[in-house]
């Protein structure tokens, strides 16, 4: 009884006192089932809620949002409280004259400048105009420019390009989510096809396994001979060894897929997780309405968009370079702003300020680079639109391509097995050898591996031409959506 308490003491140590390397380091996915179905949809799903890069763009709305407050900044008012004295000598007596000015300063986007408050009068001063008396007046002051940044001006122009940014940002969301999903739908069907292949090579060792210990008790009766046990363990070894590597592979394609799944700051590893079946083949419903397509692929796919938005920027940029060409004519109507000219009386000042480069080198700079700028965004945009059509093209090819190469090798694994269930009657009958047999077996193993890989191939492609045409700019479409058929399972 001692001896049992013992073992049971030990046995209980071992499990509390596991070393932590011995535990599972890989976080899975804790809030569902181990071995649910992880669709397609799913990992969108999570990619569109979790995914730091999306995340990151997303962010960009909150910086555009600030280049406008910032903008707008160009343009809040200031309360400004001024006070000056001076000593000065008037008909041979000393006098220290002064004013305290409080008042707020204002500036409109057209380029108008005001300001409106009250003075009030320090020592022996007395102001002519808008006199409340003798020595207190109100403040009021007007600058009007008449040519140059009148509408138009750089404060303006940054005021309607920071307008713009949030579309901008926008624009950065969809090309992030397109690359985004694009890429997680290529290591999703990475993955399941991987996982595939992964479960033929298990049955492919099981049923060499099973003849291996029918072959052992045959030679055991006498009615084999020992080279069959040899070659059929060799046979086992073989089909273990790419049972391996098929793991392996797995692994490799879950790890790559994990950086598509996020909960939090953990990346989710779908080790446990059941995988779909491969939807219908059937390209005809994506390749219908081609010009059309092109035609919507140009107004949806950001890249162009982009291009457009830059060049309203640099359109913005060139109204402010032509303007600052003109001459700089402004109005002012403004207080004195000179203590001495109280004593004599003078309260404000009028007056029209002209102003004329002569070269107007700085000007005609800008104007010359922004109208390069613009030649190059013109044939950015054409490059983009070529670029847009020859994607829908190669995409087009490439699933045309996949789905005929489905087929021949859907024929071709069909073939396999029926020698494979032939070369077996033979076998069972004493007509061939086991090498035979083995050598239709792996036949079949590498048909139907082909098979898995050009099916996920399909996939891969329907989901590069649903990247061409723009179909995840705005995120997943509808579930019961014809665009969201290829990720139905």
């Amino acid at each position: 009884m001692r001896i049992t308490l013992n073992a049971i003491a030990i046995v209980l140590l071992v499990i509390f006192a596991s070393p932590s390397w011995a535990k599972d380091e890989v976080p899975t996915f804790p809030y569902e089932s181990p071995n649910s179905l992880l669709t397609l949809q799913n990992v969108f799903e999570r990619l569109e809620k979790e995914h730091p890069l999306l995340k990151k763009s997303q962010a960009n709305i909150t910086l555009a949002r600030g280049r406008v407050l910032k903008a707008l900044g160009k343009f809040d008012p200031n309360l400004v409280n001024d006070w000056e004295l001076e000593r000065l000598v008037k008909n041979g007596s000393t006098k220290n004259v002064g004013f305290n000015d409080t008042f707020v300063e204002l500036r409109h986007p057209w380029g108008i400048k005001g300001f409106a408050g009250f003075r009030a009068g320090i020592g022996d001063v007395e102001v002519a105009d808008l006199g409340i008396n003798t020595t207190n007046t109100p403040l009021l002051g007007i600058v009007f420019p008449l040519l140059r940044g009148f509408i138009t001006n750089p404060a303006s122009g940054e005021l309607k390009k920071s307008s713009l940014a949030e579309e901008q940002a926008n624009l950065e969301i969809q090309q992030t989510r397109q690359d985004l999903y694009l890429g997680a739908a290529t290591q999703y069907w990475n993955w399941v096809a991987a996982s595939k292949v992964s479960d033929v090579q298990k049955k492919s060792v099981s049923v060499a396994e099973g003849r291996l210990d029918l072959l052992t008790q045959q030679v055991k009766e006498g009615a084999r001979p020992e080279f069959d046990v040899i070659d059929a363990t060799r046979e086992v070894q073989w089909r273990k060894d790419k049972l391996i590597k098929a793991k392996r592979k797995v692994d490799k394609e879950q790890y790559k897929l994990a950086l598509f799944l996020w909960n939090g700051d953990e990346l989710m590893v779908p080790e446990k997780r059941k995988v779909p079946a491969f939807p219908k083949v059937d390209s005809k419903r994506w390749l219908s309405g081609m010009e059309q397509v092109k035609r919507e692929a140009t107004e949806v796919r950001p890249e162009i968009q982009l291009v457009n938005l830059e060049a309203q920027f640099n359109n913005i940029d060139l109204d402010v370079a032509e303007n600052n060409l003109l001459p700089d004519l402004s109005l002012e109507a403004q207080p004195t702003r000179k203590p001495g000219e109280f004593v004599l009386g003078l309260g404000y000042r009028f007056g029209v300020q002209l102003s004329i480069p002569l070269f107007q080198r700085e000007a005609k700079g800008d104007i010359m680079r922004i109208k390069g700028k613009a030649d190059q965004l013109k044939l950015l945009k054409d490059y983009r639109q070529k670029q847009i059509a020859m994607d829908i093209a190669n995409a087009r090819s490439a699933l045309i391509r996949a789905e005929e190469r489905v087929h021949i090798l859907k024929e071709g694994l069909t073939l396999a097995k029926k020698l494979e269930e032939g070369e077996r009657t033979r076998f069972q009958l004493g007509a061939t050898t086991l090498l035979v047999v083995n050598l239709r077996e792996r036949s079949v193993l590498e048909a139907n591996e082909s098979w898995i890989w050009g099916m996920a191939d399909y996939q891969k492609a329907v989901a590069l031409y649903q990247w061409a045409i723009g179909n995840w700019v705005d995120g997943l479409p509808p579930e019961n959506s014809p665009k969201n058929t290829a990720m139905a399972n």
